[in-house]
């Protein structure tokens, strides 16, 4: 079973991008030949430097045809929002749509571009079938958060929403366990009905 949990489990890793020296015209037919609304700019050691945008085109300067002169580095916003490969699905979800982003460059430890992550990458999480998300759950339970004591969750899944039962040895372990099935990518809702173990 594939645990999708970071950034890097969903993106696409074959990225167009340019360097700051390419001119308009040549951003704007890999823009069209690419079908995309934005490029990272990149650096000579491959560090992402900023973003050249179908908007900031639209924002080139004025007057006498200078579109042949104008290049990515003039034209790029920076500097570039991105996100890194490890980061949490949900954590990039967030800074999406704080920035009302489309598409976010990944990089490396080092700052490097290694993919690109749309909203449609993230959303592929709520695509996991049915079963793969309630086996990760049982082995969310079974060997992070409950490695002793008498513990007897039952998990089934549908539509996405995690229907827990069973019996916990402390009521206070069910807020653990709702929160941490909810953690599991493709999880829309967690419904908890535990009982406490019957007494010998």
């Amino acid at each position: 079973m594939k645990h999708v949990r970071t950034v890097e489990d969903v993106m696409t890793h074959a990225v167009i991008s340019v360097d700051r020296g390419t001119a308009f015209k040549d951003i704007v037919e890999e823009l069209r030949m690419w079908n995309v609304s934005a490029l990272p700019v990149l650096a000579r050691d491959g560090q992402v430097v900023g973003v050249v945008s179908e908007a900031d085109l639209l924002l080139k300067p004025q007057g006498a045809d200078t579109a042949h002169d104008t290049t990515a580095e003039q034209l790029m916003t920076r500097p570039a929002v991105t996100v890194t490969k490890n980061a949490a699905i949900a954590a990039a979800a967030r800074l999406m749509a704080r920035g009302h982003l489309k598409r976010l460059p990944v990089v490396d430890g080092q700052g490097r571009l290694v993919g690109v992550v749309s909203r449609g990458d993230l959303l592929k999480v709520f695509l996991r079938p049915d079963e793969d998300i309630g086996a990760e759950i049982r082995e969310l339970i079974a060997y992070r958060l409950l490695p002793h004591g008498p513990v007897d969750v039952h998990v089934h899944v549908a539509n996405g929403v995690a229907y827990l039962n069973g019996s916990l040895p402390d009521p206070a372990m069910e807020d653990i366990v709702v929160r941490a099935a909810g953690t599991v990518p493709g999880v829309v809702g967690v419904e908890a009905d535990f009982t406490a173990p019957v007494a010998a």
